[in-house]
């Protein structure tokens, strides 16, 4: 079982930057697949980034590409989430999740999901 903790988000004003936390509970927590995903209201959840268990392998949603920086601290066993230039469609609840394996973009892949943080950007 693995329990997961996310800090970080708050009311930000468009252009400034945030980092998202999220610890994790796991012993083995480097061997995880380590995902961000956000969901907007009324919008279905969307794909953010993840990360692999050794952290050299990174994807990014298409849409994401620039902007966000995922990166995680096996020694902490946290994951971490850096955006820039916040947009007003960035505001969204981010979860992230975990999974054992391969990398995926999808939700449904993912077993372990934290309970979200909000992020809000004013224009």
């Amino acid at each position: 079982q693995v329990q997961l903790v996310e800090s970080g988000g708050g009311l930000v004003q468009a252009g400034g930057s945030l980092r998202l936390s999220c610890a994790a509970s796991a012993r083995t927590f480097s061997l995880y697949v380590m995902g961000w995903f956000r969901q907007a209201p009324g919008k279905e959840r969307e794909f953010v980034a993840a990360i692999t268990w050794g952290g050299r392998t990174a994807d990014y949603g298409d849409s994401m590409k620039g902007r966000f920086t995922i990166s995680r601290d096996n020694a902490k066993s946290t994951v971490y989430l850096d955006i820039d230039s916040l947009k007003p469609e960035d505001t969204a609840v981010y979860y992230c999740a975990a999974k054992r394996g391969s990398s995926a973009t999808i939700p449904q892949a993912y077993d372990y999901w934290g309970q979200g943080t909000q992020v809000t950007v004013s224009s």
